[in-house]
């Protein structure tokens, strides 16, 4: 008789501090690949994004009979008549930008004058003070704004990627619907998950825009009304900070108030800090994170965490990006595996929370109720 081959050894479990370690040193390991590549990862999530954004419109137009061809060149070319419209705007308003800031040298160089004055007071010597001088000129701050932007060639370079992988996945778009269904009857749990962050994206991007939108129109017509010059500009930049949570406001501001004070003086910085800071304070603090945090079930402070993180990891774009950005790493990560999907709550889904919460806000109730129903204690009779 032949022997019988052995069984063989279960593999033994890792500890759990091996496994966290191996999980953090994987995450910092594809950060780093992340960042390095920003130059193709952000174009091509926003391309994804906005396909993402677009797909409903081709779902509508095929559930009415539209041919496939027809459903998915009408989203393309939606999506390139909104970034048309938009990059027009961004243009004419750079433009007007570096055609502004000449006209307010003599203004911009008695500033710097009297910044360094200042400094120079409490104690910094003539270098310190002489390079924060030498910024304040026209060239430096245009230098400045085409450092944050990049140059003309990574712009032209993203644009171009962003346009053809729009392309590319409008028509790989097509067969999602006949993908998933696939996937359905082999991971379940991912088409769900899948389903949700699209759904998810979508509302934040339509909730953000609309918003963003008010926010924009309002701004421009205040700073109109008190000639602030660039309005139209400011206006924009308040559009794109809008996607920015918590802390969009903060920059959106600055332009503002640096051109108002170079026009009118502290009375014009002081109407946009109270009008302008106020009523931007209150749709960026409470309107938009109410609706916002409705939509893609994040809360406050995560979204606030996730703006720095990916400011970090790939710019000023991985800011705006942040939301979406989050939502993908949390349906990876969470959404996707049932198993760590209790998980969920702590990043701010209140569905798994309603009926603990609600039994919390009755006790709450009962003992109120139960404290105004015994009355003051009785009263202490005097010595004689």
């Amino acid at each position: 008789m032949e022997p019988e081959p052995a069984e063989s050894a279960p593999h033994p479990a890792l500890p759990r501090a091996t496994v966290i370690l191996l999980t953090l040193a994987t995450a910092a390991v594809v950060a780093f690949g992340l960042s390095a590549m920003r130059g193709i990862v952000i174009p091509v999530f926003f391309a994804f994004v906005l396909t993402l954004c677009v797909h409903p419109l081709r779902r509508w137009m095929q559930g009415r009979g539209i041919p496939r061809g027809i459903a998915t060149g009408t989203t393309i070319a939606a999506v390139f008549a909104l970034l048309a419209g938009f990059a027009t705007i961004f243009i004419a308003s750079l433009a007007q930008f570096s055609a502004l800031l000449p006209q307010y040298a003599p203004q911009l160089a008695q500033l710097g004058a009297s910044i360094t004055a200042l400094l120079e007071s409490v104690g910094f010597g003539p270098e310190q003070t002489q390079a924060v001088l030498a910024g304040f000129t026209p060239g430096r701050l245009i230098s400045f704004l085409a450092g944050l932007l990049g140059n003309i060639t990574s712009l032209v370079t993203s644009l171009v990627v962003i346009l053809t992988m729009l392309i590319l996945m409008a028509v790989d778009g097509s067969r999602m619907p006949a993908v998933l269904t696939h996937l359905n009857y082999h991971r379940p749990h991912l088409v769900t998950a899948y389903n949700d962050f699209g759904r998810n994206v979508r509302r934040y991007m339509v909730a953000t825009t609309v918003l963003g939108v008010a926010q924009g129109l309002f701004n421009w017509l205040l700073l109109a009304i008190l000639q602030v010059p660039g309005a139209l500009l400011w206006g924009l930049l308040s559009f794109i900070c809008s996607f920015i949570p918590n802390i969009g406001y903060f920059i959106a501001i600055v332009p503002p108030l640096f051109f108002g004070f170079l026009t009118g003086g502290w009375p014009t910085v002081l109407a946009i800090i109270v009008i302008y800071g106020g009523i931007n304070t209150i749709i960026q603090s409470i309107i938009q994170p109410k609706y916002v945090g409705n939509a893609v079930a994040l809360s406050e402070t995560i979204t606030f965490a996730s703006v720095l993180f990916w400011a970090v990891l790939l710019g000023p774009a991985g800011a705006i990006l942040a939301v979406p950005l989050t939502l993908l790493a949390r349906t990876i990560l969470l959404d996707s595996n049932p198993d760590v999907a209790w998980w969920r709550p702590l990043t701010g889904d209140k569905k798994a929370l309603e009926v603990i919460l609600k039994q919390e806000d009755e006790a709450i109730r009962a003992r109120r109720a139960r404290r105004g129903t015994a009355g003051p204690g009785p009263a202490s009779t005097p010595k004689a």
